[in-house]
């Protein structure tokens, strides 16, 4: 796709920009994806031309390499200028005095020689299915309740809390929503998946998305799973005591015991749920979609590698891919376990954390797959989810942002992103539920 930015002080075409303070940092190949030995060539244009020395810093996969301090004569001027001869993920920060935060731009040189840091294990799809095995043995039971939807929904879509037993230390708890009267056989799948955290908003289900996710395409069979099993609808104590308590930094909770690691529960439960909408008489029998940011594309990468009826995923800045990039000298995937367990083994975590490592599973998806990478995030780091995307044998289109950190880009370079990156998204998932 050809695209022209225009961005505050500047028309460029074919250059994607990052904007921070009165710096604009621009690269000089809009996708951000080089080929070996390719010439790369970082610009910046200052509001003002900077009166003092400005700190280059650059990071290759992830790790600071080179620092050093330009003068510029004028306010466009060449920040670094590089080619590299080896796969790797680049990261240029410019910044302006000692109380003042960079600015940064990133780069990926030759990314689909990145691999993984773990190996699969030869039993990986034999654990999985005898979990699977021991989740189908269970009977479902299932409590429903009605849930109000938005106004203008009124009389069009139903939805409804679900609580599903599982596996494990808590049930599946979710919102479904659907058209009404929908015909048998006539509608799509989509499940959402949460993103990391416990009490803030992203991480709860929402009757609004759940709704407005049912009435995509032509109408959908719509999920808004949660990814603890902690009851919907409550006050904001109750999830700030979850976070406080139980489910405090749950992440980092029986990193050295597959059996009892947290997030065998959370790809249990995501199971659960699955073999429960297809069950809905309205499927189509066909499209089963699921879509998460951060952890929630995680989730979407699990669910992929081990059903094989998921047929497409929407990945944007995907956690759990690659956990054992450390192990490659890279940083790994959120929630980087093999970092932040300095007092496990490297046995006790290399005999638990491959099984739940998504670069691992994706390998057995059949799904094909959207993806969105922020060349500068840290918590999902480009080589991670590149080395993960790697392995996935299905139909992949991926969007870099040269720009993008972990989180939704915000001030003046907003408008661009929706407009090149977060709109081509939601027509890709659009296109594939009608």
């Amino acid at each position: 796709m050809k695209r022209t930015i225009m961005l505050i002080w500047v028309v460029c075409s074919g250059i994607a920009p990052s904007l921070a303070q009165n710096f604009q940092l621009s690269i000089n190949k809009e996708s951000g994806v080089y080929e070996k030995g390719e010439r790369a060539v970082v610009s910046c244009h200052a509001g003002v031309a900077p009166s003092d020395s400005l700190l280059v810093r650059v990071h290759y996969n992830n790790m600071l390499r080179r620092e050093f301090r330009i003068l510029p004569s004028s306010v466009d001027f060449t920040v670094l200028e590089q080619s590299v001869d080896s796969t790797c993920a680049v990261t240029v920060e410019l910044k302006q005095g000692s109380k003042e935060s960079p600015v940064a731009i990133g780069y990926v040189v030759a990314p689909e020689g990145f691999r993984t840091g773990y190996d699969e294990p030869s039993d990986l799809m034999l654990y999985w299915d005898n979990l699977k095995r021991q989740l189908k043995a269970l009977p479902m039971q299932i409590k429903t309740s009605a849930l109000e939807v938005p106004q203008h929904y009124e009389g069009r879509y139903v939805c409804q809390d679900v609580e599903i037993n599982c596996l494990g230390p808590a049930p599946v708890r979710a919102y479904m929503a659907k058209p009404v009267k929908a015909k048998k056989h006539s509608l799509p799948i989509i499940i959402n998946c949460r993103a990391a955290g416990v009490s803030g908003n992203w991480c709860r289900c929402s009757v609004d998305e759940c709704v407005h996710n049912a009435s995509l395409g032509n109408g959908a069979l719509s999920l808004d799973i949660n990814a603890h099993g902690m009851l919907n609808g409550q006050s904001d104590d109750y999830y700030r005591m979850l976070e406080q308590g139980l489910l405090h930094n749950y992440y980092e909770h029986n990193a050295a015991d597959r059996e009892t690691y947290y997030f065998r529960g959370m790809y249990l439960r995501l199971l659960r749920a699955i073999e429960y909408m297809t069950r809905q008489p309205e499927w189509d029998g066909r499209r089963i979609l699921v879509i998460g940011e951060s952890q929630g594309g995680g989730q979407a990468v699990a669910a992929a590698g081990l059903d094989s009826r998921v047929s497409a995923v929407v990945l944007n800045v995907p956690a759990m891919q690659d956990l054992g990039g450390a192990r490659a000298g890279r940083r790994s995937g959120w929630p980087q376990p093999i970092e932040s367990h300095p007092n496990l083994t490297t046995a006790q975590l290399d005999a638990t954390l491959p099984y739940f490592d998504g670069a691992q599973l994706i390998r057995h998806s059949r799904a094909e797959i959207y993806c969105e990478i922020g060349l500068i995030d840290t918590t999902c780091p480009p080589s991670a989810v590149w080395a993960s995307l790697n392995g996935a044998p299905g139909k992949k289109t991926v969007n870099c942002v040269p720009f993008r950190s972990h989180s939704w880009p915000s001030g003046s370079i907003a408008s661009y992103w929706r407009e090149h990156y977060l709109q081509p998204r939601e027509s890709f998932i659009d296109n594939y539920l009608k």
